[in-house]
Order: C-alpha cells, then structure tokens, then sequence
C-alpha cells in the first residue's frame, strides 16, 4: 500500500486548492468572499478578492489591489518583518484575484478603544477623543513585539489604511497583518493605528530585518514585486527602507498626511 500523501502546507493549499466560495464580507468596500480550500483531503477557510470586483481607485491607477496585497506578503516573507497570512495571486470561481488563509480571531483585541480609566495594563495610547456623549474615549493597542513590526512594516508599505481590524489576535497569540490593497504607493500616504511607539528606537531585532529587506529589493524580491507594482513604488519602498535605517527611530506623524484612517476599525 502506497504511503500517505504529506499534507499540504498553506501556501500550497491555497495556490493550488479548489475554492468554493461560502459566503461575502459585506463590511468591505470591495468584493472579498469568504471561501473554503481543500487539497489532498485537508480543508481550510480563505478569503478571495477577485480584481474584476475591485471598486478603481483615482488614486492607484497602476496595478490591481489584489496585487499590492501579495507584494505586502512577499516584502512580509522576505524581510521577516511583520506577519502576513499566506497570500497569491491566482484564479478563482469569479476570475483571477487574491487569496490569503483565513486567520480565526478567537482570542482578544489588540487595537481597541477604551475609557481612559479602563486601558490595559501595557498597553500603549495613539488618541485621545471624545465618543458621541461627550465622554473622553482612547485608542489604544497591546505593546507586543509582533505588533511593533507590523508598525514598521506598515512604514516601509507605505499602508494607506492599517484600520484596528486589520491587526488580529490568531489563537496561536500572534499578531496578523492583513487587508493591504492599498499599500506601496510612491508618495507618501501612511495611515496608521499603530502609532505607540512613535519617536523611540528601533529595536536591533527589527534594524536586522530592515537590512535584510533592503538587500532583497535589490535582488529576487525586486523581480517578484514588479510583477505587482511600478518602477517607481519599487524605488519609494527601496527609500522608505534607507530613510528608516538611517533615523533608527519609529516615525512620528507629519502635518501632511492624515496620520490615522477613518473610520478606525
């Protein structure tokens, strides 16, 4: 008798799986399906962003967003900075598009808002405000190492929108980035929740991550995300990682840009 087959790992599963779509988040603004993926017996949940329903944006003409969102992964994967769920880009029941393993979120928030009374111990405060009776409310996020690298990780992005509900909180207690369509665009655009550690430095583990991305941009990650993106985003992810490397501090906001989405979650 023939041996087991191995089980497919996750990248595998979802590059070559059959998707059969479930189910649609209707909170985003784009078509994104909730999906099960099954190879070689093994079943997992995924989520599908075909291009054809993607909503154009004046804003990022060159491209696809599903693209954008697999370049985040491989700059993710390549400089070990931050944590992606797998994602690629192939073809699905409604046409070619993206797709990444579902991440189940059983375990507590780390972006929320709070009474300024109520923060959790360790936590780091982003804003204060005032919710709509008046009383004072905080934005605040966990003070964890892996959510510290998706903040550095959304600097060298360039993420236009890390809203408090794309950070999850996986059941293996790790911190997960997702939702990165509108990332790595060449002009300044950060937009970000993830501002707790502005103007401190950067810590030696992340500085390490930073060299090692910079390198590969000018190697096999550079041809990998030309696929996706322009010469010119690819030369801005190159700077943002030089500008970084040379302040060896986590940025502070500026006056230029809308430091934080809305809504925030």
């Amino acid at each position: 008798m023939a041996p087991p087959l191995p089980e497919p790992d996750d990248l595998v599963l979802i590059t070559r799986g059959t998707l059969e779509v479930s189910g649609r988040l209707v909170d985003a603004s784009n078509a994104t399906l909730f999906c099960t993926v099954e190879l070689d017996g093994r079943t997992a949940h995924a989520v599908y962003k075909p291009v054809a329903g993607e909503r154009p944006l004046w804003d990022f003409p060159d491209g696809t967003l599903a693209g954008r969102e697999v370049a985040t992964y491989e700059i993710a994967q390549h400089s070990g900075l931050g944590l992606v769920p797998p994602t690629v880009l192939r073809d699905g029941p409604f046409g070619p598009g993206m797709v990444q393993l579902w991440i189940e979120t059983d375990a507590d928030e780390l972006v929320d808002v709070h009474h300024p009374d109520e923060i959790p111990e360790g936590w780091r405060q982003v804003l204060v405000a005032r919710d709509r009776t008046g009383e004072p409310v905080v934005l605040a996020h966990a003070d964890r190492p892996d959510v510290a690298e998706l903040a550095v990780l959304d600097v060298v992005v360039n993420n236009t929108d890390r809203k408090g509900g794309h950070v999850l909180h996986g059941p293996d207690d790790r911190a997960y980035g997702v939702d990165h369509g509108i990332c790595l665009h060449q002009e300044p655009k950060l937009r970000t929740v993830l501002w707790g550690w502005a103007g401190e430095p950067l810590p030696e583990s992340v500085k390490e991550k930073l060299t090692k991305l910079r390198s590969a941009v000018d190697g096999e990650l550079g041809e990998l995300l030309a696929e996706h993106i322009t010469v010119a985003e690819i030369r801005a992810l190159a700077d943002r990682t030089d500008k970084l490397l040379a302040a060896g501090v986590f940025p502070t906001p500026t006056e230029q840009v809308r430091a934080i989405p809305w809504p925030l979650f």
